[in-house]
């Protein structure tokens, strides 16, 4: 690989791919200090997100299971209100979580962030309790995993996502006790039916309040003796969560997952996995270890796991608006880009969050993955019928609607990008540029005939949006 190959794969899977406008900046650094910047561009705090609106705050609405009012005597109407505003809401914080996806420079914090949010998967209409959720991610996203797993835990959003309201000593709910085990510390198969019922037991209690503040009710809490893991005590909810962290397939969970996310989703070397989870929890699960372990191994930038793995739809986009800085008409349109796609923010598929992989393409939406750079380019209207999904229609029913995909590109960045090109090369070099797989396959004379050659900028444009609509374009 050459240097400038191995900056765009680190840019890519520490991030969301080079971004045009920096480009010449960052390819001039030496590569020793690549890795250094991106985690000196993440270190300061995230900002604050404050999105829900006073209506929503000032009566602080509650969402017990999702959809359902609680503690609060309202009418049909004012419910009705209430949630459409939420949603709204939600909406808006989608897209501005987006924009910073796209422009800010901590890109190593966001792109970290988007895992923990598929991790920590949870589906909520109140945009109060997602937005205190998300701030958590993002602020112990590079930080400490025990850290992150307990804030998520005592979060509103979580908890009423898995019922752990109604989990009370007389009456004990296992839901928030098995996803935890499952889904956020040892995996499936590594604890046993009465872990997770005695674990529920010392869960019992958990609950927030309607504004998303962590409640713990004691007179709904079971005290007795309980077994977990091997061991005995009359544990609560926190210290179960320290017995999880204890086991150091906790830290293997975690490393084999990020090694999916980061690296390479098909082909996991099991004796790698072991290194990584075991210098992990050797360091008290320090994310960023796990992290400097991956980016600074060899093998992270070995053929095998560069050009392998398929973007996710938010990748993808964000990716190419990186690369073409862009101000779009109707900044709404990117949620139903997301939804047509398969990847809405705040709204994963279930608590296992999103599968990945092969799973972000299917015959359709392949199609239009590969149709969104004309779309962009002739701002072309698209006819899409998108799934009905009651939690953001409310139980509207969805309807094939035109959405113009309108857009101002800036070209820019990229024309002096390839100012000194050779008309004859244009091609091989922009494609070496956009592409992570190998350029054996560039099909060169068959993109050359649908070229526009009036000028050099529009060759350059022409040949950059032919390339983005090829299937090579969806892998990094």
């Amino acid at each position: 690989m050459t240097e400038s190959q191995k900056l765009k794969h680190l840019l890519w899977r520490m991030g969301f791919g080079p971004r045009t406008t920096s480009w010449e900046k960052w390819s001039s650094l030496p590569a020793a200090s690549w890795w250094p910047k991106l985690k000196d561009d993440s270190a300061a705090p995230p900002e604050h997100y404050d999105v829900a609106g006073d209506v929503v705050k000032g009566l602080l609405m509650g969402v017990g299971e999702i959809g359902k009012m609680e503690q609060r005597e309202l009418d049909k109407e004012q419910k009705k209100q209430l949630r459409q505003q939420s949603r709204d809401q939600l909406q808006h914080l989608n897209l501005l979580w987006l924009e910073d996806m796209t422009n800010s420079k901590a890109q190593l914090r966001e792109k970290i962030a988007l895992f923990w949010h598929g991790h920590f998967a949870s589906r909520n209409i109140n945009v109060l309790y997602q937005q205190q959720l998300l701030e958590i991610i993002r602020r112990h996203a590079l930080g400490n995993f025990g850290e992150l797993l307990r804030d998520v835990s005592k979060s509103a959003a979580m908890l009423a996502f898995l019922n752990n309201q109604q989990n009370k000593k007389k009456h004990p709910n296992e839901n928030f006790a098995r996803e935890v085990m499952e889904l956020f510390t040892l995996g499936r198969g590594h604890y046993s039916e009465n872990d997770i019922k005695e674990a529920a037991r010392a869960f019992t209690g958990w609950g927030f309040k309607l504004n998303g503040e962590f409640v713990f009710r004691k007179w709904d809490h079971d005290t007795g003796e309980k077994t977990v893991l091997g061991k005995t005590g009359n544990f609560s909810g926190d210290e179960v969560l320290d017995i999880l962290l204890e086991q150091r397939q906790t830290a293997h969970f975690i490393a084999r997952k990020m090694y999916k996310f980061l690296v390479n989703e098909n082909v996991i070397p099991e004796e790698r996995i072991q290194w990584l989870g075991d210098r992990f929890f050797d360091s008290g699960y320090h994310i960023m270890r796990l992290l400097n372990d991956i980016a600074q191994s060899d093998w992270f930038y070995a053929p095998e796991n560069v050009g392998v793995k398929i973007k996710s739809p938010i990748e993808l986009w964000v990716g190419m608006r990186r690369i073409l800085p862009m101000e779009l008409a109707d900044p709404e349109i990117q949620l139903t880009l997301q939804k047509a796609l398969g990847q809405i923010l705040f709204f994963p598929p279930n608590v296992a969050g999103w599968p990945g992989g092969r799973d972000w393409v299917d015959s359709s939406s392949l199609m239009l993955r590969l149709r969104i750079p004309e779309l962009l380019y002739a701002n072309q209207e698209m006819n899409l019928r998108t799934k009905t999904d009651d939690d953001q229609q409310m139980g509207e029913a969805t309807k094939a609607k035109l959405k113009q995909m309108s857009a101002h590109i800036n070209w820019a960045p990229l024309e002096t990008m390839f100012k000194n090109a050779d008309n004859g090369k244009i091609v091989a070099q922009i494609a070496a540029f956009l592409w992570q797989t190998s350029l054996k396959t560039l099909p060169e004379q068959v993109v050359q005939l649908n070229l526009d050659q009036r000028s050099s900028n529009l060759l350059l444009q022409s040949t950059v949006i032919r390339l983005m609509a090829t299937p090579e374009y969806q892998l990094c």
